[in-house]
């Protein structure tokens, strides 16, 4: 196959690379075998739970219904892996937030090269697993609130006592006492933690040895894994013959196909800065002035801001499930999509979006750090004056960059949602903006990934020849 060597490679060398050449393939193979064992671990029973009591108190949850987008499915059947990579990923904003904020990690991250990263990532599995143990404790909690758990083969009913507190009673009408939860709330949690931690061992061994991205992927197999579903519902209600409904459906998968070409265009799109570095000269040569560019791009936190904002606005909802407040329900209904005032859920989402937009932006990317790193290169923006005038011209232009990505972001996260109750089709709940913008963006950097390889492979084969 002729390749050629400076340009991009293409589908077809890239598909002919994954076949042919044994490091890619090995890897891709690698990857597959590992995001199936990931799926099969999610149907793995826990024991001593009733898997279909639990669905069914949970099948109208919003706090179950967000969370189960990283987990796949797993919170409601309730497998070994049902917290999946969940743990992982709010370790991972964690640690990202106090990275801003402690100067010791601060100074991990920025000075310390490789081997800072690799302290701060052990930082990071540490934090996991404390938060496995915390969610897998609360969710055992939950199950035996639920009426779902079972001691000695009987299924456990949570009731409310005189002294206003919480009573178990078994099946044939015993009454137990909380230390005898104990023993089970033990065993979940422990099987839970230990399945949540296998699977961020998996993730990064796709991360290593596999195509790269490794809980992005892992999250995107759990997304994806409720399309089937999801299709399926939506053909059945194609073939009931109400036009009005056909007519929403075609009108709906139009909307995401139109939010999938923009979420492309925005997730690539770039401002570039020009940059002139100085001429210099290194023993006896001289070196003469370049020309480049500072990339900035037009959304710079990603998916981060709606995932932010879902769960501030999530908040008093699991709050209210928990402590049953009347008046934290209250409150709980008026924050809903469908609540009684709908406009002030999308306004509350919009500004929430917008905020966490610039303040993401303001952790990835400090104006003051990139105008010192230009300034210690000897480079310099054209008509601005190195240093402050620098950090202002680029902080400038960031504020705009992501004033108009979060206006895009709140686009995302609302048109599909108002689109579904216009049309009443709601056979894609929860496959929404957040679904959208991690499947794309993920699938972009996988593709950039397998393209890096492949060029790779093709440098291999040039030198060898």
């Amino acid at each position: 196959m002729v390749v050629s060597r400076d340009k991009t490679p293409s589908a077809q060398e890239t598909f002919a690379q994954m076949a042919q050449a044994a490091g890619l393939r090995g890897r891709v193979l690698l990857t597959i075998g590992i995001l199936i064992l990931v799926r099969l671990g999610i149907f793995l029973p826990i024991p001593d739970i009733d898997r279909n009591a639990f669905a069914n108190s949970v099948q109208n949850n919003p706090v179950i219904s967000f969370l189960d987008i990283f987990a796949g499915g797993g919170l409601r059947s309730l497998g070994i892996f049902a917290l999946g990579i969940l743990p992982y990923i709010n370790a991972s904003i964690i640690i990202q937030l106090l990275t801003a904020a402690i100067p010791s990690l601060e100074n991990l991250q920025k000075s310390e090269g490789e081997a800072g990263r690799r302290k701060i990532s052990q930082i990071t599995r540490y934090v996991a697993l404390g938060w496995a143990v915390i969610q897998s404790i609360g969710l055992a909690w939950w199950i035996v609130n639920s009426g779902a758990a079972r001691i000695n083969g009987e299924l456990i009913t949570a009731q409310k006592a005189a002294t206003g507190g919480l009573a178990f009673v078994t099946q044939s009408g015993a009454a137990l006492s909380p230390t005898a939860l104990i023993p089970f709330i033990a065993a979940t949690a422990l099987a839970l933690t230990a399945g949540s931690m296998f699977v961020m061992w998996l993730g990064e061994l796709i991360t290593e040895r596999g195509i790269g991205n490794g809980a992005s992927l892992l999250i995107v197999v759990s997304i994806v894994s409720g399309l089937p579903r999801s299709l399926g519902q939506t053909l059945e209600l194609a073939q009931t013959g109400d036009r009005s409904l056909v007519g929403g459906i075609i009108i709906l998968m139009l909307v995401f196909l139109v939010m999938i070409i923009g979420i492309v265009f925005v997730q690539e799109g770039t401002r570039r800065i020009p940059i002139i570095s100085a001429r210099r000269q290194v023993g006896r040569k001289t070196y003469l002035e370049r020309s480049s560019y500072l990339p900035l791009r037009l959304n710079q936190s990603g998916v981060m801001p709606i995932i932010f904002a879902s769960a501030v606005l999530f908040l008093p909802v699991y709050i209210a499930e928990f402590t049953k407040n009347p008046m934290l329900a209250q409150v709980a209904n008026y924050l809903s999509p469908r609540g009684q005032a709908p406009w002030l859920y999308v306004g509350l989402y919009l500004l929430l979006i917008l905020f966490f937009s610039y303040f993401w932006t303001s952790l990835v990317i400090n104006p003051v750090d990139l105008s010192q790193n230009l300034k210690k290169m000897g480079a310099s923006i054209p008509g601005i004056r190195p240093g402050k005038a620098t950090s202002d011209y680029i902080e400038r232009v960031l504020n705009r960059l992501t004033f108009l990505g979060a206006i895009f972001l709140g686009l995302v996260a609302i048109v599909p949602t108002a689109v579904e109750s216009a049309t009443r089709v709601t056979t894609f709940q929860g496959f929404g903006a957040t679904s959208l913008l991690i499947v794309v963006g993920v699938a972009i950097d996988t593709a950039k990934q397998i393209q890096t390889y492949v060029i790779s492979q093709r440098y291999e084969g040039m030198v060898n020849q």
